[in-house]
């Protein structure tokens, strides 16, 4: 497993339990019991922990390269998925992949950014951060939910839209400002959930949602802590700074009433044990479904529309 700053004394401790699972058994010493009471020791520090995590610290593990990730959600709550590529227009971007499948047993279409888990698939998804043939792939996507009636699920994850040379020349403001467009003009329920990072323009572009929830360790933002200290003090080494002020955590925004709700993570965060975050991520959004449906498209455009236009004025 990767290893966070903060988690070194846990990673240690966790490491002296492995080697003595080693020791045979007919040392003089207890094994079983001084597993046992190191375990209970290494539980605690690691509740301990992240019970208090600074928002730099969050950043950190929402960040995580073994945190669930695009394809785990797909392959742990989606069935029968049927990936869709390409945007009509110029290429396919593997930065967002989505397209059809069932969800909890209801057709439903599905998108999000994929970061990757090693150097190769990294490259093949550009770290997840989508051109604007992603965003108009997403349009396309959305304008297809709308034309066959089926709600749409989108898992953010993402540093931000590419800033290459080439995506700002095929128009990456216009794609992610359309994208933003699209979102408000589908027609059937759009449910949102932050998995990791909710990067600027190349976030919300997918998350102008019915429903948006963060995973407790992500984190939202305008743009990074280090983009930001480098804009505001000439300086990366003011991430930390950066980030307390940014108010990127889930428990901030919840606070500001700008996402509908936190979903808990596993003991030690999602990268711990993704197979119950997946599950937990799959429950709020059977509730969030279930909770808007059935629905009346004029009505639900509108108060999706009314939630992010109050918000600057609620600030």
């Amino acid at each position: 497993m990767s290893q966070l700053d903060f988690e070194k004394p846990i990673l240690e401790l966790e490491g002296k339990i492995t080697e003595l699972r080693h020791v045979n058994s007919d040392s003089q010493i207890n094994i079983a019991e001084e597993i046992f009471r190191m375990q209970n020791k290494a539980d605690r520090l690691l509740r301990a922990t992240y019970s208090k995590l600074t928002a730099e610290q969050k950043v950190q593990v929402a960040r995580h390269q073994e945190r669930p990730h695009m394809r785990d959600y797909i392959e742990g709550m989606i069935e029968n998925f049927m990936p869709l590529a390409g945007d009509r227009c110029f290429a396919e971007d593997q930065a967002l992949i989505g397209g059809l499948g069932r969800f909890n047993g209801r057709s439903c279409i599905i998108m999000g950014h994929e970061k990757g888990y090693d150097t190769q698939s990294r490259i093949k998804h550009n770290f997840g951060m989508a051109r604007p043939e992603g965003y108009r792939k997403a349009q396309r996507l959305m304008n297809m939910a709308s034309q066959f009636q089926l709600p749409v699920i989108t898992l953010v994850d993402t540093a931000g839209a590419y800033p290459g040379v080439g995506a700002e020349e095929r128009g990456q403001s216009e794609a992610i400002a359309k994208s933003i467009e699209t979102c408000f003009r589908t027609d059937v329920p759009i449910i949102s959930v932050i998995i990791g990072e909710g990067g600027s323009g190349g976030a919300i572009a997918i998350a102008v949602a019915d429903k948006v929830y963060m995973l407790e360790h992500s984190t939202y933002s305008v743009i990074s802590p280090e983009g930001c200290a480098s804009i505001l003090w000439r300086d990366r080494s003011y991430a930390k700074e950066a980030a307390n002020a940014l108010k990127l955590t889930a428990q901030d925004l919840k606070e500001l009433k700008l996402i509908d709700g936190i979903i808990s993570e596993p003991i030690g965060g999602a990268h711990r044990n993704k197979e119950a975050m997946i599950k937990s991520v799959a429950a709020q959004i059977k509730k969030a479904l279930n909770e808007l449906t059935p629905w009346d498209r004029t009505t639900m455009m509108k108060k999706r529309r009314d939630k992010f236009l109050k918000f600057g004025r609620v600030l």
